[in-house]
């Protein structure tokens, strides 16, 4: 393999370890914040036990989190080194403004909460956890108004070669950046929802501490229904940007060839391999393509024969990733719909339940990492679309290079995600304090 394909291997997989430990960084902050505020309100001390058990969670996967993230934007400089010169004017400055405005005030203020229990009354300590959440999913939103640049680049002028900023207000106002943000983190409150609502359906099952992860219950139950739902009309709204500014990648989502009015939608897809070019296309439902991209069932949908070859995304793989992804989440969907049913008395509810409900726990993950394969993949072959292209935006360095460091990446990325799962199941195993 060459430095290109080594390069986004390396980049690719440390995306994916590092995307395990953000979402519920995101999710379990607000719902944290949600529990110490009904102690502040209520004076009810169980409200005050969960802050503090399900804190202690995110403090884990907080701290293992930031160790795989730091990485990431070295790899701007050591493998991408060609981009940074491109676009490093607009791209660096929001990863700046990342750091500085919304890292810092999260790991200062959970600092705070940490060690001030028994030191700050209970509204002023509850404030620091509510920093902490809206601070943490800031750090989101300029991360994805950068994403969002490279999907949709927006607010730039070309100079001596080089993409250089011409309207910061365009660009931290990009509509692709924005939807891609609310579509993320709201799938990240639906991950953190299921996440206590498994944990919390272990314990039920094996009759500990009732009451205090029926409470638990009940707030993960409203967190993963309400952003359920919400995350699946977002993610609407989002396929309605890509039809408009990314046509090829609509077309390799749905694996749609053939440019058409009233376009269908099929369930399934596989690559034709006595006609190149096509795919053998199963479960036709007329008009529904053209429905979902533009809100018109008559509206015409651009088909990949209508993209150059070299500017056609990966088809199989892009398709199968938002297949993968609606249908986890309409999964999601359900299970939410019926542990919000359940959540006045979940311990008395059906034993299946509860199991399916713990087996639940890696299902939003799963759909978040198909989520963003269609993102990142679907955008090929451009690093900035339209504007760049992947593959001359590599560093000029050896392959001996990054085939060291995709190793040594390999290695302890995977160290850091198994360390992760086994402290974050040890102590959610554990009865609470």
């Amino acid at each position: 393999m060459d430095v290109l394909m080594l390069s986004r291997l390396q980049f690719a997989f440390a995306t994916f370890i590092h995307f395990i430990f953000v979402p519920l960084t995101l999710g379990l902050s607000f719902i944290t914040a949600v529990m110490e505020t009904k102690y502040v309100r209520t004076g009810d001390e169980t409200y005050k036990r969960m802050a503090k058990f399900w804190g202690k969670l995110f403090l884990i996967n907080f701290a293992l989190g930031v160790v795989t993230g730091i990485t990431l934007e070295f790899q701007f400089g050591t493998n991408w080194s060609r981009y940074s010169e491109f676009v490093g004017d607009i791209f660096g400055s929001l990863l700046a403004i990342e750091a500085t405005a919304a890292f810092f005030l999260e790991s200062t203020f959970l600092a705070v909460w940490v060690f001030g229990w028994e030191k700050l009354s209970p509204k002023l300590h509850a404030v620091c956890i509510w920093i902490v959440a809206f601070a943490a999913n800031l750090s989101a939103l300029w991360i994805l108004l950068a994403n969002g640049f490279m999907q949709h680049p927006v607010g730039y002028v070309i100079q001596n070669g080089r993409a250089e900023l011409g309207s910061f207000l365009d660009v931290v106002t990009n509509p692709y950046g924005w939807n891609e943000f609310f579509h993320t983190v709201t799938g990240a409150w639906a991950l953190g929802g299921f996440f206590v609502v498994g944990v919390s359906a272990y314990h039920l099952l094996r009759k500990q501490n009732v009451d205090f992860f029926t409470k638990s219950f009940r707030v993960g139950a409203a967190f993963a229904l309400i952003f359920s739902l919400v995350v699946a009309l977002v993610g609407h709204r989002q396929g309605n940007i890509v039809a408009e500014v990314q046509p090829a990648k609509l077309a390799a989502m749905e694996s749609h060839w053939e440019t058409q009015k009233n376009a269908p939608m099929y369930l399934l897809a596989v690559p034709d391999p006595a006609n190149e070019g096509n795919s053998i296309q199963i479960g036709r439902i007329p008009s529904i393509l053209s429905l979902m991209a533009f809100n018109d069932p008559s509206a015409e949908v651009k088909g990949l024969k209508d993209f150059p070859k070299e500017d056609r995304p990966p088809v199989t793989l892009t398709f199968s990733a938002f297949r993968l992804m609606v249908g986890l989440g309409t999964l999601m969907l359900i299970m939410a719909v019926l542990a919000f049913i359940s959540r006045h008395q979940p311990a008395e509810s059906s034993p299946k339940l509860l199991k399916a409900l713990v087996w639940m726990i890696p299902v939003p993950y799963i759909a978040l990492q198909a989520g963003w394969a269609v993102a990142e993949v679907g955008r090929q072959p451009w690093i900035v679309y339209g504007l760049m292209r992947t593959k001359d935006a590599v560093s000029p360095i050896a392959v001996e290079q990054v085939a060291i460091s995709l190793v040594a990446f390999f290695v302890v990325y995977i160290l850091l995600a198994a360390l992760d799962i086994f402290l974050l199941a040890k102590y959610a195993r554990k009865e609470p304090a």
